[in-house]
This record gives structure tokens, C-alpha cells and sequence, in this order.
């Protein structure tokens, strides 16, 4: 399954002769170290100097005719636009998260401006000049904390503008797992992996610095959430914890639904299986003592056709000190080969949909022995379980959502349904995470699991389960 990664770019600002040059990323923008601006150069300072000198000059020639003091006026206004345009700073296009020098305060005289901010004149005194307007000091405010914007640098988000702590604390991403600001790479950028399904984000190091995921769900275990350690190297969130089978016994029920499901799809096993929850190094053992099998390089079930002595969970174990699986009471169990199939084997401590899935998909590989297909390819036999386990959730999540709407597979019956539909209404997570399950089969990028489901759920689709399994067996393929 892929993972997502962000980044966000950020953008360059250079300051050049009391101007901003900024070229904006599409991503979100993030500038860690602005460069330190000064406002004025040597060549402004004298121009402004000279300018005022001038100002000076014609103020003192007194006893001149009325009839030119409107035309003073007139070169009053032209200086104060002339001064304003060369104190001021261009004014930059706004991005967000860009990051801007503050408005310097400049002196003016009355009358010429209204503020942007409480919309009335300003007079003589200071004022700012920043986003295509003007404001008195007080009046220029940050959008997240209504507190004036004093400080040497001020942050954009939708024109609208912050405080560089505000915006960092309301617009930077936070890290999922750790909790953190995500820092920016190497580059200046801010960089995160996403889970493609639940979307959790997280700083990339967590990749490779041993934050655990759970066996279940993938997500990652944040710091505020320890999960269940199962004992065996996995851990389990405490959301999947609340609908996980975690004995044998336990799991009758569930094996007891998945038979009349295939019941329901006229796929009726006679033979009674036995079904036994076991721990990793138990699968994995038994797993070894099969020949010519192909498995996951992470295996969850097994359907097992040899003669063998498997360890198998009794009692259901309690949760002890530091969220840590304690108590396991465990028994060997002897198969004896009676038919084609001796047992299928589930992986304990998963939730009831997940292990509700690979018990489908397991019980699709015992179908096709006992009514004696031949051995086929691999695509072809573990395309066909997975989309047996793909109906099951369908019918599972339609049924706990209370849903009347049929199932997308087109040989999904009413009949399969019934036992699913004796159950409550799911929560909210157990639906989501039903989908989840749904999405790893769909989105499973390996030849023989992923490719074989695509097109075997492509053929059923088209021409119905039977006539899929009838093609199967006679060609080996599935029909185009």
C-alpha cells in the first residue's frame, strides 16, 4: 500500500531597494528564517532628505497673493504623494503563510487618509501602510489574537494577518503521532508522510525511529494512546481492541455466520473444518509444514491440508500492567486429515471484521479443494478468496449500517445477509474500519492478491459467481 507524502514549499522573499519579490508554491508556505530587512537605502535617505529641504524652503517664503496658495496646496499634495511613494514599501502579492516584515510607521500630515482598520481619519502622527491600505498602529491587529501586530515580522493567511506565533500555532501542521510542529527537511520545506486511507500525518522520521502501527488498522501509536502489546511483536489500538476475537471459542460464532453466508451464495461446505485461533510463531510453524502453498509475506490465516500438532488458544488472555497481554493459556490441538482440508488456522487479537475477512478468504481456498478443482495459478486462487472476502465485508457493513441497498457484487443474495443483519448497528469506527478492510484488498499493489482480485471482482461482476467458478474450473482463468 503506498503512503502519501507532502510537502510544503515554501516561498523565497527577497528584499531589494525597499521592495518584495516573492514567487508563491502551490502548497502551503512556510519561510523559517526571513532575512532581516532594511527598509531605507542610502540613495532613498538622501531623496528624502532633499525632499524635505524643498518642502521647507517654499514653507518659509511668506506674503505671497491668496490666489497662490491654492496652488501651494496643489504642490503640498504632490510632494505628499511623492514622499509617500518613496517612503513606502510596494506593496506584495499575498500569499499564504508568506511571512512579511512589519508596516513601518510613517509621519504625514492630516487629512489624506482613512484607516483600514477603524475607518476613520488619520491624523497627524504615525501610521502604517501595508496591504493596499493605511492604519493607525493600534488598528492593525492579528486575525487569530486581536492584539496590534508590532513585531519585526507578521505571517499572511488569506489576506488576512498574524502574529508569527499565532499563525504557526493555528496554520503549521501538526504531527499526528508525536504530537509536534513538523519540522521542515534539509531544503526549508515542510515535509510529512499521510496514511492513504485515514489520512493521519506525521513526521517522516517516524518511519524509521520504531513507532509502533497497529496490526490492524496501520495506524501509527501516538503519544497520548499506548496500544495493546499482543505478545508476539504485534500491538493493537485500543479502537480494533473493542471488537477483537481473542480465543478460539470465541470465534465459533463468527465461523458459524461465514458458513451460512456461503450457504446463502449456494456454496454449501459439508465437511466439518476445525477452526483455531493461534498465536504468530503457531501460524508461522504450521505455515512451514505445508508444501507447495503460496502465502503472504505476512500471513494472517491458513488452510491447511497436512497432518500436524498445532498450539491453540483456550482461554482468552487479560490485559496486565503496561497494556501487555498476560495469562495466555494455550493447548495443542492434533489434526487428522479426514478429507482434502485438516483446519483453518486465524491470527488471534484481530478485530471481528478483519478476522471475519481472512476467515472468508480461507474458507474460499477449503471450497475449491473439496469439490476438486485443480490446482491453479496463484493469481487465479487467491484473486477469487479475496473477492469472496470483499463480499463478506459488503455484506457486514451494509448490514450494520442498517442499509437496505444492495450489494455491489452482483451475486451478493438476501439470503447471505441474514446472519450478518442479526447483528446491532456498528459504531462509527467499526464502519470505518470495515471500509478499511475493503480498501487494503482493492488497493493491494501484488500481482497474485491485488491483480487477482481485480480481475476476478471484474469477471463476477460482469458474469455472476457461478459462472465465474464454472469457467474457473474448466479453464483454470478467469473469463474475459
Amino acid at each position: 500500500m503506498g503512503w502519501l507524502n507532502n510537502i510544503f514549499k515554501g516561498s523565497t522573499m527577497k528584499i531589494s531597494e525597499g521592495q518584495y519579490h516573492g514567487k508563491y508554491a502551490e502548497d502551503v508556505t512556510w519561510d523559517e528564517h526571513p532575512a532581516p530587512v532594511n527598509a531605507w537605502s542610502d540613495d532613498e535617505s538622501e531623496d528624502i532628505d532633499r525632499a524635505i529641504a524643498f518642502s521647507l524652503a517654499d514653507e518659509d517664503q511668506k506674503g505671497k497673493k491668496v490666489v497662490e496658495n491654492d496652488s501651494h496646496l496643489e504642490e503640498d499634495e504632490q510632494l505628499a504623494k511623492a514622499l509617500q511613494d518613496s517612503w513606502n514599501l510596494e506593496s506584495p502579492q499575498y500569499d499564504r503563510g508568506n511571512i512579511y516584515p512589519p508596516p513601518l510607521p510613517l509621519l504625514f500630515p492630516s487629512g489624506y487618509r482613512i484607516c483600514a482598520g477603524c475607518n476613520t481619519e488619520i491624523g497627524h502622527g504615525r501610521f502604517l501602510s501595508c496591504m493596499g491600505g493605511v492604519w493607525h498602529p493600534e488598528c492593525f491587529c492579528c486575525h487569530s489574537c486581536n492584539q496590534p501586530i508590532s513585531d519585526y515580522e507578521f505571517s499572511m493567511y488569506g489576506n488576512r494577518p498574524y502574529h508569527k506565533s499565532c499563525y504557526r500555532d493555528q496554520h503549521h501542521p501538526r504531527c499526528d503521532v508525536c504530537k509536534d510542529f513538523i519540522p521542515t527537511n534539509m531544503a526549508g520545506v515542510i515535509e510529512y508522510r499521510a496514511h492513504p486511507f485515514w489520512l493521519q500525518k506525521y513526521c517522516p522520521s517516524h518511519e524509521h525511529d520504531g513507532t509502533p502501527r497497529c496490526c490492524s488498522c496501520e495506524r501509527m501509536e501516538a503519544t497520548d494512546m499506548q496500544f495493546l502489546s499482543l505478545g508476539d511483536g504485534r500491538k493493537l489500538c485500543l479502537e480494533c481492541l473493542d471488537s477483537a476475537i481473542m480465543e478460539t471459542h470465541e470465534c465459533q460464532p463468527l465461523y458459524l455466520e461465514i458458513q451460512e453466508f456461503y450457504e446463502g451464495l449456494n456454496m454449501k461446505v459439508e465437511q466439518q473444518i476445525p477452526l483455531l485461533l493461534v498465536e504468530r510463531q503457531a501460524l508461522n510453524e504450521a505455515m512451514e509444514g505445508e508444501k507447495g502453498h503460496h502465502h503472504l509475506p505476512e500471513t494472517r490465516g491458513l488452510c491447511l491440508s497436512e497432518e500436524q500438532t498445532v498450539s491453540t488458544i483456550l482461554r482468552r488472555p487479560r490485559i496486565g500492567a503496561g497494556n501487555r497481554i498476560i495469562d495466555m493459556i494455550t493447548e495443542p490441538y492434533r489434526l487428522i486429515r479426514r478429507c482434502e482440508v485438516t483446519a483453518i488456522l486465524i491470527l488471534y487479537g484481530l478485530p471481528r471484521l478483519l478476522t471475519g475477512s481472512i476467515l472468508a478468504h480461507e474458507m474460499m481456498h477449503a471450497w475449491l479443494r473439496l469439490k476438486g478443482y485443480p490446482n491453479l495459478s496463484q493469481d487465479v486462487e487467491e484473486g477469487i478468496c479475496q473477492v469472496l472476502a470483499h463480499m463478506w465485508l459488503d455484506s457486514e457493513i451494509i448490514a450494520g449500517s442498517g442499509s437496505n441497498v444492495a450489494s455491489t457484487s452482483s451475486s451478493s443474495s438476501s439470503s447471505s445477509e441474514s446472519a450478518s443483519s442479526k447483528k446491532g448497528k456498528r459504531s462509527e469506527f467499526e464502519r470505518k474500519l470495515g471500509d478499511f478492510f475493503k480498501h487494503q484488498i482493492e488497493s493491494d499493489s501484488s500481482s497474485a492478491y491485488g491483480d487477482g482480485f481485480r480481475a476476478g471482482n471484474q469477471a463476477v461482476l460482469k458474469y455472476g459467481l457461478k459462472r465465474t467458478l464454472d469457467h474457473i474450473r474448466m479453464t483454470g482463468t478467469f473469463p474475459l
